[in-house]
Parts: structure tokens; sequence; C-alpha cells
């Protein structure tokens, strides 16, 4: 039931004479900002991050949204492109170690070598 013009002007006229005590706006004030101190020390920390982060996400413009938005897409390509991806490893074919010491041919063509002072340049040596 919606009150009539004459009952608001009546209200308004019987509270136009009430006033607060001196120094209740003070007391106010003080017992306010007493409760949001008692509130934010009981606060735990991960949920006063949530409300900053929710916080921090409401204050955001459209515009910055779509720049973050690029940012996002700008580094997942980046990623997709720099991170290596897994090479398929054909495992290497094994064959058995022969063990048997053959002799050193190196031996022989030095035994066929005329090392000579006198036979300088013959043997088929370059001078430069």
């Amino acid at each position: 039931m919606k009150p009539s013009v004459e009952q608001i002007s009546n209200l308004l006229a019987q509270r136009c004479n009430q006033h607060p005590e001196a120094g209740y706006w003070q007391d106010f004030l003080r017992e306010f900002h007493h409760n949001q101190r008692q509130e934010s020390i009981s606060r735990s920390v991960p949920a006063a991050f949530f409300n900053r982060i929710s916080f921090w996400f409401a204050e955001i413009s459209p515009s910055k949204w779509a720049y973050g938005a690029g940012l996002a897409y700008a580094t997942a390509t980046i990623a997709f492109f720099l991170v290596p991806r897994e090479a398929e490893i054909a495992p290497m074919q094994t064959t058995p170690v022969n063990h048997q010491v053959l002799p050193a041919p190196a031996l022989e063509q030095l035994e066929q070598l005329d090392l000579d002072p006198s036979s300088e340049g013959n043997a088929g040596e370059q001078v430069f």
C-alpha cells in the first residue's frame, strides 16, 4: 500500500525537528572505520587477492579487453612457432663389434719408402 501525500508530508514534518546528538557523526565514522579494519584483518589473503583481481577486471574498459585479447593471441602464436616439436628418432641399427686385431698396413708402406738423403726429390715429391 502506497502512502498518501499527506502521510509523507506529516512524516517529513516530524523528522524535520529531530537532530542527532552532538558527536553522533564522529562516533559513527569511528565505529565504521573500526569495523572496516576488523573485516580486512579477518579476511584471508586468498580472498583479499580474489577481491582485488575481480575489482581490477571490473574496472577494465572494453578497448583494454581487446588489447589484452590481441596480446594473448600474439603470445600464443609466438609460443606455437618457438616451442620445439618432438621429432621422431629412429633407433640406430647396431652391428656386432669385431674384436680381431689386424696388422697395420702402414708399417709395410713405411718400409717401402726410400728415405735416403741422396734420393731426395726423386720419389715423386713436388718441390715448391
